[in-house]
């Protein structure tokens, strides 16, 4: 089933060890197939070195495997609580990127020093509270803050990154760990500054609605 999602969602996966997102077998991918519903999300706890399309597990919205011999991702009711909330998101990633992270577990938002952060995110990505994980909770503080953020940092977890599909998110997860390498190396060499409101909303508006084919 859905063999042509699976073939992405599985390329996409090997995007994260090589960008150096995750460690080992942390992170997760998800992405929801319009027609049917159906998700397809990395199985848990599998190394990435060992994944193939077929041990990715296909489930429904309530959370039972349809096809697939694996445990989903442990953080699989969080997606499909996020998934619930917001229609338009077709695709979910989840890393501990370190830089983005770094920010996540001293419980700080990303500020918008760059420009790339305004493109990208349309402001400060935000800072959740703090969260046991294994359960829906982590899904409940994504849509409690994110607003019309497309990435969230979850106080000393991790990122969540999404999109209208898993190519999008995994994009954002690159680019959001990028965005916080270079904020945290200006903050170490001086004082940053924030860029305006109106320069952020005119800079989001160009890079999703002018920039590119």
């Amino acid at each position: 089933m859905l063999d042509t999602i699976r073939e992405d969602v599985f390329h996409l996966l090997l995007e994260l060890p090589r960008n150096h997102l995750v460690s080992w077998t942390s992170g997760n991918i998800s992405a929801r197939d319009v027609e049917s519903g159906l998700i397809v999300i990395k199985p848990s706890g599998v190394p990435y070195d060992e994944l193939s399309p077929e041990k990715l597990v296909i489930v429904n919205m309530n959370g039972e495997v349809v096809e697939g011999q694996l445990k989903p991702s442990s953080d699989l009711s969080s997606h499909i609580y996020i998934y619930n909330k917001k229609p338009e998101i077709n695709g979910i990633v989840h890393t501990h990127s370190p830089y983005a992270s770094a920010f996540a577990a001293s419980g700080k938002s990303l500020p918008v020093f760059i420009t790339e952060a305004a493109e990208e995110f349309g402001g400060p990505v935000p800072c959740t509270d703090f969260t046991l994980i294994g359960d829906d909770s982590m899904g409940k503080q994504v849509i409690k803050y994110m607003g019309k953020c497309p990435a969230v940092l979850l106080k000393q977890h991790g990122v969540i990154t999404t999109g209208s599909c898993a190519r999008k998110a995994v994009e954002l997860a690159v680019l959001l760990e990028n965005c916080a390498r270079i904020t945290l190396y200006s903050i170490l060499l001086g004082e940053p500054q924030e860029i305006d409101a109106k320069s952020i909303s005119e800079l989001y508006y160009r890079q999703n609605y002018i920039y590119g084919q």
